[in-house]
């Protein structure tokens, strides 16, 4: 009897132990699972959301593309969408100034170190370079940037141009916000914005500030001795 029962058994067993390992490395599986979310979910970055409208000119107001506000927005970086849930969402946001060079050694995967060492201040002697509302509060993840402007032109950096960044003040557990980083731009002097150009012109505008005729040239008084 004892040699028919045995095979028996030891069938019964295996399939009893395989089963119960089968499961309890599928509950394994499941956990591991959850416990990468919450660190995947906090791969985060701010970015500015639209471009500078240039050009750019000292004690001008900083907007966006067709006159509004810059904007500012965190990221996850997993999915691409705009965090609207969770403590980060509301957070408090800086905007500063920094070099126009700056793209960092490793693309947009930058240390927080090489960040700020790409920040620039004002020349010495002057006022801060950046005036205005300079601190924001995100709402679901979004914020608009208020009057900032430019106190000193770019032209005394290494680059000769600036980039606007934003960084997170607030401390998030430790978690790691990565900043962001506008494109480059030129900021120029203030008594350059009489002669720059409107895009598109206005129709009380004089015929110099048509592209490609500047003020007081050959071509200007050509045509204004046509009346034109």
């Amino acid at each position: 009897m004892e040699p028919v029962l045995e095979p028996l058994i030891r069938r019964v067993v295996k399939e009893e132990v395989d089963s119960a390992l089968k499961k309890y490395l599928i509950s394994m599986n499941g956990n591991y699972e959850k416990d990468l979310r919450p660190s995947e979910s906090r791969s985060l970055q701010l970015c500015f959301i639209n471009a500078i409208s240039l050009p750019a000119f000292t004690g001008s107001r900083i907007e966006g593309e067709e006159c509004i506000n810059l904007k500012v927005a965190l990221v996850d970086d997993l999915t691409g969408k705009v965090v609207s849930s969770g403590p980060e969402c509301s957070a408090n946001v800086e905007i500063i100034v920094l070099e126009g060079d700056f793209d960092g050694d490793e693309g947009d995967n930058w240390k927080l170190e090489e960040f700020k060492s790409n920040v620039v201040r004002q020349r010495e002697g002057r006022i801060p370079l950046l005036s205005g509302d300079t601190i924001l509060t995100l709402q679901d993840g979004k914020g608009s940037v208020g009057d900032i402007l430019f106190t000193d032109n770019s032209s005394w950096t290494r680059s000769r141009k600036f980039r606007l960044g934003a960084r997170v003040m607030d401390n998030f557990d430790g978690i790691r916000i990565r900043e962001a980083k506008s494109e480059s731009f030129v900021v120029r002097d203030h008594r350059g914005e009489l002669y720059k150009k409107h895009h598109p012109p206005f129709l009380s505008d004089e015929v110099w500030r048509l592209e490609k005729i500047g003020k007081d040239g050959a071509f200007h008084k050509r045509l204004r001795k046509e009346r034109f």
